[in-house]
């Protein structure tokens, strides 16, 4: 990339790390709590959305749920995910936490994620983070796009030469509406169908940046 780039902007799930087992886990405790059925949610389900917008998981996951009872689910599951990522958090992808540590030093970092309100505070305060980061943003706080999060996170800081990390074929589009060069977290969740960087580890962004 160019010796220009002042920050990067990071995904968060298939990016930095993997709470996979512990959103499935807090699926599995809401469910006994609403009054109708719903099927059993695994690990696999939670990535095959990963990078959708919030509100719109529910759409794709429960599409013969009335909109009553998709509110209520959101509302049940929201807060068992909640507690149990702030009891079990998840897991860091191998060197990411070192790849971190070593951009700071150069870069200002952020988060944009399609995640609720909430969550990316979790995952600041699991893993001790918070300090590395300069702002974040999600759609559960703004109801927007993580295209439209991406150009208001950049405009508010004032970046010049931002690129965004991501592993989806949602990141990369969100990436094409921000207008910044888009770097593939290959070793994540998801597939592009283009990119600037291809990082098959989180040690290559020390290769590279």
């Amino acid at each position: 990339m160019s010796q220009q780039n002042d920050s990067l902007l990071f995904d968060l799930d298939g990016t930095l790390w993997d709470a996979t087992e512990t959103v499935a886990r807090a699926w599995r405790a809401a469910r006994k709590q609403v009054d109708f059925e719903i099927q059993e949610i695994t690990q696999e389900d939670i990535r095959s959305v990963a990078g959708m917008q919030h509100d719109l998981i529910y759409d794709k996951l429960f599409p013969d749920l009335n909109e009553k009872q998709k509110k209520e689910l959101m509302e049940v599951s929201g807060r068992e995910e909640m507690e149990h990522l702030k009891k079990y958090g998840g897991t860091l992808f191998p060197g990411i936490k070192e790849a971190l540590h070593y951009l700071h030093t150069k870069y200002k970092l952020f988060i944009v994620s399609n995640c609720q309100d909430g969550y990316i505070e979790a995952f600041y305060d699991f893993h001790k983070l918070h300090h590395l980061f300069t702002d974040h943003e999600c759609s559960g706080r703004t109801g927007n796009s993580k295209g439209e999060n991406l150009k208001d996170v950049i405009k508010r800081n004032n970046l010049q030469q931002p690129v965004f990390v991501g592993d989806t074929k949602g990141d990369y589009e969100a990436s094409l509406v921000a207008h910044i060069p888009f770097v593939y977290a290959g070793y994540g969740f998801g597939k592009t169908p283009a990119y600037d960087i291809y990082l098959k580890a989180p040690a290559d962004l020390q290769r590279f940046f």
